[in-house]
């Protein structure tokens, strides 16, 4: 199971934030201070080192915490292509502070003396996206290994799993606290999941950001009455027209796999009537359509 297109494209705010994450990284890997990185009741209430806050939410403190965090991260872009890069940048900013907020405060109740009780890294907002992740994201194949039944998103939980017991304790708390913070955002708690940033401040990022690489420009996402077909729908009517009159209505599922790709959703649809609803071959479909 992938995450929809390769690349960052759709995906501003998620390339964005890898950059951010392993650059902070790379910098204090080098400078060899990667071990102290993290959070203590004594770098807080104590030293007031502040600036911790800070780079706990983006840099990791060690290379296969880096690795497993990235490769999540970069797969969870396709919510950002779900629900738009303005909302989710609303989820980011509310998962990292809210989750930074319970680990302040795990600190001021449990007053522990040991150094980095809390390990650094944006666990708040890779184990947030676990919970749309498991509402949101539909399985589309079944498979077994020597009995044992799997899914195309058990390698995303099995992931998930290696980066929460990386650093066993101070990994477990940021990990439960982020799957705490997606829950509350699920919930819709103070209507968060309505909260968009101004169009100004959108605007000015998007601007900002890097060139896109990977994948060319996806359909739009939405088909307003009376404009023009999206392009892909477009293809895909035009590379299998007979089909698409004859076969049955696919399921809402299929649909939702293929959206939640990055794919316009018409597009997704009429590829799904030529596949007979096979999610695979609509993705080929779908893929074959945008190169053309």
């Amino acid at each position: 199971m992938n995450g929809g297109p390769s690349g960052f494209h759709n995906a501003p705010v998620t390339r964005a934030f890898v950059i951010a994450s392993a650059l902070f990284t790379v910098f204090f890997g080098f400078q060899g201070r990667s071990s102290k990185l993290g959070l203590s009741y004594l770098d807080i209430f104590g030293k007031f080192r502040l600036w911790k806050l800070i780079v706990s939410i983006f840099a990791f403190s060690s290379t296969p915490e880096l690795m497993f965090g990235l490769y999540l991260l970069y797969y969870f872009r396709v919510f950002e292509r779900q629900i738009g890069s303005n909302k989710y940048s609303v989820f980011i900013l509310f998962s990292v502070t809210v989750s930074l907020l319970f680990e302040i405060l795990a600190l001021a109740y449990l007053k522990d003396p040991a150094v980095n009780l809390v390990t650094s890294g944006p666990y708040g907002l890779i184990f947030a996206s676990f919970v749309p992740f498991f509402f949101d994201i539909p399985v589309s194949t079944r498979f077994r290994v020597f009995g044992v039944r799997f899914s195309d998103k058990s390698f995303i939980y099995l992931a998930g799993l290696q980066l929460l017991l990386s650093s066993w304790k101070r990994s477990i708390l940021p990990g439960v606290f982020g799957i705490l913070c997606g829950s509350l955002y699920h919930l819709n708690v103070f209507h968060i999941r309505k909260a968009k940033f101004p169009e100004v401040i959108a605007s000015f990022f998007s601007r900002i950001s890097w060139p896109s690489t990977g994948s060319p420009p996806a359909a739009p996402t939405r088909n307003i009455v009376g404009s023009a077909t999206p392009f892909t729908a477009r293809q895909v009517e035009r590379n299998y027209p007979s089909a698409l009159a004859s076969a049955t209505e696919p399921t809402e599922a299929s649909i939702a796999t293929l959206v939640s790709m990055g794919f316009d959703r018409n597009s997704a649809r009429q590829a799904l009537v030529q596949a007979r609803n096979d999610v695979n071959v609509a993705t080929n479909i779908l893929l074959e359509a945008q190169a053309h």
